[in-house]
């Protein structure tokens, strides 16, 4: 999943960021109107959360925007994370588009959990999902196949979450990257190439993710 955080305060942009790779999450920061509106037209977030006091603009303003401007690319859900805690402007805030409103100073913890439920929004699974052998939990970012727990890296957890939100799709290596990856990510690299390797290694035969030549890659929704 990938997340715009549109915060001016550096320190807790960065604490903030931190925390959320550390939860397998890509996230792009933007500091700025005009930043979070040049990421706003170049990418397909599956979360944004927004700060509404910018240096340049008002992020209420931007997020009016998502309904209105054809060019910008609306995100999945969004979130405003604020220090504006009067019920007019609670009121406000999702009046302009907000899925949720979160007041700070909050516990990270909090957020998270805020995120999980956004990206569960329309999914009956809740926090666990499963894909024939395939078991993961996004609670305690634990993965088993038949029972046996999997060894993963934060970014290989990624992989395989979006794989099992989208299965028997088939994906190319453009919609990993743009939705496991962050900003910095190289196109160029083969870095979705190596990460996939390995998720593949750790999850054993018979192989569950299976090359579409020319096209993508595919989880196998079906019992293998």
């Amino acid at each position: 999943m990938r997340i715009l955080l549109i915060e001016d305060d550096p320190d807790l942009a960065e604490l903030v960021a931190l925390g959320l790779r550390n939860e397998s999450y890509a996230v792009d920061l933007a500091t700025t109107y005009a930043e979070a509106e040049e990421s706003l037209l170049s990418t397909a977030y599956d979360v944004a959360c927004f700060d509404l006091g910018l240096p340049d603009g008002e992020g209420l303003d931007l997020l009016r925007r998502l309904t209105r401007d054809p060019e910008l690319r609306r995100p999945r859900r969004t979130i405003v994370l604020t220090a504006r805690d009067a019920v007019a402007d609670r009121v406000a805030g999702l009046d302009a588009g907000a899925d949720d409103y979160l007041v700070k100073p909050f516990h990270f913890a909090e957020l998270v959990a805020r995120v999980r439920a956004l990206s569960r929004r329309g999914d009956a699974r809740g926090t666990t999902l499963s894909v024939g052998e395939l078991t993961l939990d996004l609670a305690t970012h634990t993965a088993w196949r038949s029972g046996a727990e999997l060894d993963l890296t934060p970014r290989e957890f990624s992989l395989l979450r979006y794989f099992m939100h989208h299965p028997g799709e088939v994906l190319s290596a453009e919609d990993l990257l743009e939705h496991v990856w962050d900003s910095h990510a190289n196109p160029f690299t083969a870095s979705v190439r190596v990460i996939l390797s390995r998720l593949r290694r750790k999850l054993g035969e018979p192989a569950l993710i299976v090359t579409i030549t020319g096209a993508g890659y595919r989880l196998r929704a079906e019992p293998s």
